[in-house]
């Protein structure tokens, strides 16, 4: 699954200039275990972009809300495929060229 996650200027400033920042998503991310988690900036906005391994959707709150808490972030989730994902999808491609190609 990736995560992205993106802070408010305000909020984020808030917690730059308090000190909070960091460990807050440290906390979140030692609590969430990513595979991968790298930070950048989308429309304005300090966002981070998150890998991790999701096994139920009733996930779904313990990973958003410590955000949604912390930061008033916004939070989107997506479903995404690595190599060895995309290599066991090669038969539900295949039979889709079969099917519709």
């Amino acid at each position: 699954m990736m995560l992205k996650v993106s802070l408010p200027v305000e909020k984020a400033n808030a917690a730059i200039k308090d000190g909070s920042l960091v460990t807050k998503i440290q906390s979140i991310l030692a609590d969430l275990k990513p595979e991968a988690a790298y930070f950048t900036e989308f429309d304005g906005k300090r966002t981070g972009l998150i890998f991790f391994d999701m096994k139920d959707t009733s996930e779904i709150p313990a990973i958003a809300e410590p955000w949604f808490l912390a930061f008033d972030a916004s939070v989107e989730i997506k479903a995404v495929m690595n190599g060895d994902d995309l290599e066991r999808a090669r038969p539900g491609i295949e039979k889709a060229v079969k099917s519709f190609g």
